[in-house]
């Protein structure tokens, strides 16, 4: 997300997590904290629990970031009181590991940190081996040479192989057309979708009714 009136429109939907992206080569890119961004204005009536959850109505901030330095991630986390931080690049758990001990609690209490996992095949899931214990969540998405946003997707079956503890997020190329698909799928580790490319009009600009007949779709 990024420009104001659509944020607002997208934020009273039935919704969660709502996604800026911080990576500079993204068509979604948001370059600045401004009033005409809009972000931190259009949150000003979102008050923060005091528990670290994000916002009113369950409504949390995800920054998106890719192989970025940690100096950068911490004054995003600052400057747009984000609640999760999202890792789409080949971030060590050690760098994980000192990235959360340099924001909570001083900067941002119970800050959640969601690692993004390429995949194509079982043996992609199994990499999630390697960050058992230092991620809040995984989020899995379609191998491709594009960090994300891609529109494509991957075969859902590959996740069964997945036997870990740390909850995740479905994504890849999920459009219109594929909630009976979502409703379909079953893993016990699974808590919610990730919505993105296919929902765009243009580049970080969503189209809000056909997010909204979706999700309620899948909800129902």
């Amino acid at each position: 997300m990024r420009e104001a009136e659509n944020i607002n429109a997208v934020s009273n939907l039935d919704i969660n997590w709502m996604g800026f992206i911080f990576y500079p080569k993204s068509p979604r890119y948001v370059r600045q904290i401004s009033s005409n961004a809009g972000i931190i204005p259009d949150y000003s009536s979102l008050k923060e629990n005091t528990d670290g959850r994000g916002t009113e109505g369950g409504l949390s901030r995800v920054g998106v970031f890719v192989d970025d330095m940690p100096q950068n991630i911490v004054t995003r986390v600052f400057n747009y009181h984000l609640d999760i931080i999202q890792l789409h690049g080949s971030e060590s758990p050690v760098m994980i590991d000192n990235l959360r001990r340099t924001i909570d609690p001083d900067i941002r209490k119970g800050i959640k940190i969601m690692k993004a996992i390429s995949v194509r095949s079982e043996e992609d899931v199994k990499r999630c081996k390697d960050y058992e214990g230092h991620v809040d969540y995984f989020l899995f998405d379609t191998k491709t040479p594009l960090k994300g946003g891609s529109g494509e997707k991957f075969d859902w079956s590959v996740l069964q192989a997945y036997d870990g503890l740390t909850p995740f997020l479905l994504s890849g190329g999920i459009g219109p057309d594929d909630a009976e698909r979502v409703r379909d799928f079953n893993h016990p580790r699974c808590i919610g979708i990730d919505l993105n490319s296919k929902f765009e009009k243009e580049p970080a600009l969503k189209d809000v009714e056909s997010l909204r007949n979706f999700i309620s779709k899948v909800r129902n």
